[in-house]
């Protein structure tokens, strides 16, 4: 594919509210052809948005989502606020890993 033209994209937001909505108006717009020709959805990845467990509401969404498209989940990694990024990739984002990168 040229540079600048559609193709796979990550759709990519926390697991707050307000991020699990966002997903859930692109995931409408992808069902209504609202998305530009050529555009396809990969996977949604849900980054933590704090740590711990989520709320069993926002989990239930996440199950709706994972209905719909393929969801990655990246756990909360403190170091990562900083920026430091040195230490081993967490367990979770293995399959990731591997989309992004094509294996």
């Amino acid at each position: 594919m040229a540079a600048g033209q559609p193709g796979s994209v990550l759709l990519v937001a926390r697991t707050h509210s307000s991020g699990l909505q966002a997903v859930s108006r692109i995931l409408n717009a992808v069902r209504q052809n609202e998305i530009p020709p050529g555009v396809t959805l990969t996977a949604a990845v849900l980054v933590a948005d704090a740590p711990g467990r989520l709320p069993r509401e926002l989990g239930r969404r996440i199950k709706v989502i994972g209905s719909v498209v393929d969801v990655h989940r990246v756990p909360w990694v403190p170091s990562w606020r900083t920026g430091n990024l040195s230490g081993p990739l967490p367990r979770e984002v293995a399959a990731l890993r591997r989309l992004v990168a094509g294996n």
